[in-house]
């Protein structure tokens, strides 16, 4: 009985550290997995970005395609992988060296001695678009779950396995739909070899190819508001040259502009997507073209907002946002459709009152407004809170709510009460008795505030919508935060207080918020001048009008008829 009372206590104490050790186990080799497991991710990431580095392929890598998708080179089906956004390629991440070997991308230039005129299609088999039909039996293509069927890069024609032919093989590619938007790659071969003969004839170029052949410059800002500029990025690439694209994160407008420079006079078109601010840092880089006595490339501009406000979008009929609900085809559609108009830009000269009387002076382009007051605060504000947590402001919804916020603060607050006695307003030089407001807007356009018709108004005091291409610039004021809602909602008219061709201000002896085009800053004691500057080449989409823009419009020609009877 003693020996196996003795005995008891090992038996204990080892079921204790054998717990102990499969405790330790379960914990530790959960934590040296997941370790592997990361390091060997890294190490297949680096090898990915190294491939794709070399690559003349524009490699992207997702963990799960948005389709059924299947790898171009083993045929297999993959959910994740690496796809081309030049020429659509999918393949699966092991396949990525044989795809460089077996498949070419889209070619930008034409590298042969010889200057072709014309090219074949480039095929490339399966991942066709959902719902696309071959070109010869009109029948839909894609339905089988294998890679299967061709696509060709340039025209984006789809055409079954067995329809495919060895005559369509070596046809040539037309370039499709948009073959009056593409470059193509031998007009650039062309200008190269004109280029090194010095012999540039744009006139003879031009007539080869048409009277209609308007090629188009994409020009994204990926990062504007709700963060779509890179996927638009990829789907223009594939319907265009890749050379046309141009990600402003990367290059800047007017570098990216030069294109132009190669193509014939009059005849460039550039879609900007982006906010207020990226096309106005567009058309100052076009401003810098007539500097440099490039007046016969400067382009007509559309716009694809993507900002926050999108202002200037809205008035020019390209609608208050875009969250992809329109397909990239669509989109150029309505660029090619659009028509050209001019668009007033104005030059804000501020002098400051330094020290010493000493005068210093800044000078801003504006497209859409400028004003001081609750409007500006809020935009100052929200500028401040950008720029301290810019991970925050990736959705057009945040930013909004951020600036309802701010603006329902400004209600509490009323930072810039008693304007009237700190400010002195002249229009064409007649000065203004001011009533009791709280904030000026100097309008160019008739949207304002994401998307409010400031100076036409509402009710029995309608007036017609304030023009971009007039040469007048239409003066309101606000009582303050609450009186900009009310405004906005359509429960209150703005006090009009005039119209001009010059405007002049003077800030007498506060620090005030101003904004121009959304540019926010606080601004102290000046002297505020607002003269025509010049005019801008713009594209009007008249598809996006809603009712109220076709009420509007039908006004204003009533308006014009009546004082040409008049007349």
């Amino acid at each position: 009985m003693e020996r196996e009372e003795n005995s008891s206590p090992p038996t204990g104490v080892f079921a204790e550290w054998s717990l102990a050790f499969w405790t330790l186990c379960s914990v530790i080799l959960p934590v040296l997995i997941t370790l592997w497991c990361s390091i060997q991710r890294s190490r297949r990431q680096v090898l990915r970005q190294d491939i794709f580095h070399k690559s003349k392929h524009d490699w992207h890598y997702t963990d799960l395609f948005g389709q059924p998708t299947y790898c171009c080179v083993c045929a297999q089906h993959i959910l994740q992988g690496a796809f081309c956004n030049c020429c659509g390629l999918c393949v699966n991440e092991e396949c990525l060296k044989k795809a460089d070997k077996l498949f070419l991308c889209k070619e930008i230039m034409m590298r042969s001695d010889e200057v072709p005129t014309s090219m074949a299609h480039r095929w490339i088999r399966g991942n066709v678009p959902l719902c696309s039909y071959c070109v010869i039996c009109k029948q839909q293509c894609g339905t089988q779950p294998k890679l299967c069927d061709y696509r060709c890069v340039w025209c984006q024609h789809i055409v079954h396995d067995e329809c495919m032919q060895n005559s369509l093989k070596s046809e040539k590619c037309s370039f499709g739909e948009f073959r009056n938007l593409i470059v193509p790659p031998y007009y650039l071969s062309t200008i190269n070899q004109m280029r090194k003969d010095k012999r540039i004839d744009y006139g003879k170029l031009a007539s080869s190819y048409g009277k209609h052949w308007t090629p188009i410059i994409i020009l994204a800002n990926t990062r504007s508001g709700n963060n779509m500029g890179e996927t638009l990025l990829g789907e223009f690439k594939i319907l265009l040259n890749p050379v046309q694209v141009f990600d402003l994160s990367k290059i800047s407008p007017s570098k990216a502009l030069q294109l132009c420079t190669l193509l014939p006079y009059n005849s460039a078109r550039v879609l900007v997507c982006g906010g207020d601010g990226t096309v106005g840092w567009v058309l100052d880089a076009i401003d810098e073209m007539k500097i440099k006595r490039q007046e016969r490339h400067i382009p007509q501009v559309a716009i694809l907002p993507l900002g926050t406000g999108n202002d200037l979008s809205n008035t020019l009929g390209w609608g208050a946002g875009y969250a992809g609900e329109v397909p990239a085809e669509q989109i150029l559609r309505n660029v090619m459709e659009a028509d050209g108009i001019k668009l007033d830009r104005w030059k804000v000269q501020i002098i400051n009152k330094g020290y010493y009387n000493l005068r210093k002076l800044k000078v801003f382009t504006m497209n859409n407004y400028f004003s001081i007051g609750p409007d500006a605060l809020m935009a100052l504000n929200f500028h401040a809170h950008r720029e301290k947590t810019p991970s925050l402001f990736s959705s057009r919804i945040i930013n909004k709510a951020v600036y309802f916020f701010y603006g329902t603060k400004d209600c509490l607050v009323q930072e810039c009460k008693d304007l009237n006695k700190k400010v002195e307003l002249e229009l064409d030089g007649e000065r203004i008795e001011l009533p009791n407001l709280e904030g000026i807007i100097v309008l160019n356009i008739g949207y304002w505030g994401g998307g409010c018709r400031l100076w036409e108004g509402m009710g029995d005091e309608t007036y017609p919508l304030a023009r971009y291409d007039d040469g007048l610039l239409e003066v309101a004021g606000v009582y303050g935060s609450f009186h900009c809602a009310q405004i906005q909602v359509k429960l209150a008219n703005p006090v009009r207080l005039g119209r001009a061709h010059t405007v002049r201000l003077i800030l007498k002896n506060s620090k005030m918020p101003m904004q121009v085009d959304g540019e926010p800053w606080a601004q102290g004691p000046c002297t505020v001048t607002i003269t025509h500057k010049t005019h801008a080449l713009m594209l009007y989409h008249s598809g996006e009008q809603t009712d109220d823009d076709v009420s509007s419009m039908s006004e204003q020609e009533h308006t014009r008829e009546q004082t040409d009877e008049d007349v």
